[in-house]
């Protein structure tokens, strides 16, 4: 059964052109890895995620392609895909490996981050013009990196509660844990813009990492707060 979910989600992945080929390969693996470790409630979170992801994404395309910042048509590559989707996949290993519940939440939290990252960032070069650069506030264009807009923010706190609360309605969590794993995005979203002020901006990290390292802060954190 988790081939068969996973060769069906990929398919679908593929066919929409959320992911490049090799983005559906490594979103194959994680796929196919979460069902076994977490079980069908896991990946109807993760199709969760690649949905508010694809929507916001495809959402006002044409000015991100003006702003140069619009994602590939052809989809996410293999190092966004596990930038994104590696600490949630290797949360649900843990789970399955240790059996201890808290990892479950941080599988969420992760998810959940990714799913919250993505939607700001997209929503808000898509409705705004201007952003603030999260260290200093300093306008700056939309689309910069450590840039965060009022509209961005709340469309990524809405996309993490989406999130969670898929968990929750496919009873991978329980329904007190929702607010923990929103609030671990929401802080991982936020580490997330000050890795690309700080760093990102100064090329010490690129994109990848710095998506890696917000999911990771969100699952930590996760895990502390349970």
């Amino acid at each position: 059964m988790a081939g068969v979910v996973t060769l069906i989600f990929t398919a679908l992945a593929r066919w929409l052109r959320g992911v490049s080929f090799s983005g559906a390969i490594a979103g194959a693996v994680v796929c196919f890895v979460m069902y076994v470790a977490e079980g069908p409630a896991a990946v109807a979170t993760l199709v969760a995620v690649f949905v508010l992801t694809w929507i916001s994404t495809r959402f006002g395309y044409r000015r991100k392609q003006g702003l140069g910042t619009a994602q590939s048509a052809d989809g996410r590559t293999w190092s966004q895909v596990l930038a994104n989707l590696a600490v949630a996949a290797t949360c649900a290993v843990c789970f399955r490996a240790l059996e201890r519940e808290v990892f479950v939440l941080a599988t969420v939290a992760a998810l959940a981050e990714a799913a919250t990252d993505t939607v700001s960032s997209e929503f808000g070069q898509a409705r705004s013009r201007t952003a603030r650069l999260v260290t200093t506030w300093k306008v700056v264009p939309a689309g910069t990196n450590g840039g965060i807009s009022l509209i961005g923010t709340l469309a990524g706190i809405a996309a993490a509660a989406c999130v969670a609360v898929v968990a929750f309605a496919t009873r991978l969590i329980p329904m007190q844990w929702i607010a923990m794993a929103v609030i671990a995005a929401f802080v991982g979203m936020i580490s997330d813009s000050f890795l690309g002020a700080l760093l990102e901006r100064r090329r010490v990290l690129n994109n990848d990492s710095v998506n890696f390292l917000g999911t990771l802060t969100a699952a930590g954190l996760a895990l502390l707060l349970a």
